[in-house]
C-alpha cells in the first residue's frame, strides 16, 4: 500500500506548525489522541485543514498514531538537518561599483516572490505600487501560494506617513491577505511597525532596510541580505504567525 499521500500531509503540518508545534501533535498522535481534541489543543486556524488532511490520511491508510508521530518527528528532524546550512549574500539598491558585484534589490525582490510555491510572509512600513512586485504577487496567488503582507497604516504611524495607505498598493492584487499591527497592542503609542522582508515557503529570508515601494528597490541607496536556507527564514516565519495568532498582527478591514 502506497503512503505518499499520507507523507505529504504530514510534511505538510510541519511545514505549517514550524518544528515546536509539530511535536506537540506528534505527541498527540502518540498518545492516541483524535482530530477534534488535536485542533482544540494546537489552537492554530491556518492549520486547521493540514490537520485535518492529516488525519483523514492516516485513517485511509491504517497508519497506526505512534507511526504517525514518528514520522511527524522524522520530518521535524530533517527539515532542522536541512536548516544546519546557510548561504548568505548581500543585496544593494542604488548605485554600483565597478569590480564589486552586487545583487540589486528589485530583482531579487522579484525572485524570492516568483520562487514561493506554497506560502510567502511579507513587511514594510510604506509602499507604493510597483508592477514588477505587483505581477509576481499575481502570479504567485494564481499558483495557490498564501500570500499575507504586513503594512503600516497611516493611524499607526501617526502623521509619519503621506499619501495613499501602503495597504491601496496591493488593491491590485486580490487574495493577498493584508494584516497590521494592532494599535492597541502597541506598547507604546510612538511604536511603528517599521520591519522591512520576505519569506518564501520558510526557507528564503530578504531582510533590508529597503520598503515595498519602486524608489526603495531601485533608486534608494538602500542594503540588505538574503538568506537561503538555515534556520533565520524558519523562524522568521514562525515568529510572524505567533504575532497573527496571538492577535499583534490583525487583518486590516476590507
Amino acid at each position: 500500500m502506497s503512503r505518499a499521500e499520507f507523507e505529504a500531509a504530514a510534511e505538510a503540518v510541519v511545514s505549517v506548525l514550524g518544528s515546536a508545534r509539530s511535536k506537540d501533535l506528534a505527541g498527540l498522535l502518540a498518545r492516541g489522541q483524535g482530530m477534534e481534541h488535536a485542533l482544540v489543543t494546537i489552537q492554530d486556524p491556518r492549520a486547521s485543514d493540514a490537520i485535518r488532511a492529516l488525519y483523514a490520511s492516516l485513517q485511509h491508510h491504517r497508519v497506526p498514531s505512534a507511526e504517525a508521530a514518528a514520522y511527524l518527528r522524522g520530518f521535524v528532524a530533517g527539515r532542522a538537518q536541512q536548516r544546519v546550512d546557510a548561504e548568505v549574500s548581500t543585496v544593494w539598491s542604488g548605485p554600483a561599483t565597478p569590480g564589486v558585484p552586487v545583487r540589486p534589490t528589485g530583482r531579487v525582490l522579484t525572485e524570492v516572490v516568483g520562487g514561493a510555491q506554497r506560502e510567502l510572509l511579507a513587511m514594510t512600513y510604506a509602499a507604493r505600487s510597483y508592477e514588477p512586485l505587483t505581477a509576481a504577487l499575481r502570479a504567485a496567488v494564481a499558483r495557490g501560494v498564501d500570500v499575507h503582507l504586513v503594512v503600516e497604516t497611516k493611524a499607526g504611524a501617526a502623521g509619519l506617513l503621506s499619501g495613499p495607505e501602503p495597504a491601496d498598493a496591493f488593491a491590485a492584487v486580490p487574495g493577498v491577505r493584508l494584516w497590521h499591527w494592532a494599535p492597541d497592542r502597541r506598547q507604546n503609542p510612538r511604536a511603528r511597525q517599521h520591519a522591512k522582508l520576505a519569506v518564501a515557503d520558510r526557507r528564503i529570508l530578504l531582510l533590508g532596510s529597503a520598503n515595498l515601494t519602486e524608489s526603495a528597490v531601485r533608486r534608494n541607496l538602500e542594503a540588505g541580505v538574503l538568506v537561503t536556507g538555515g534556520a533565520a527564514p524558519q523562524r522568521a516565519a514562525e515568529h510572524i504567525r505567533e504575532l497573527q495568532r496571538r492577535g499583534v498582527l490583525r487583518p486590516l478591514p476590507s
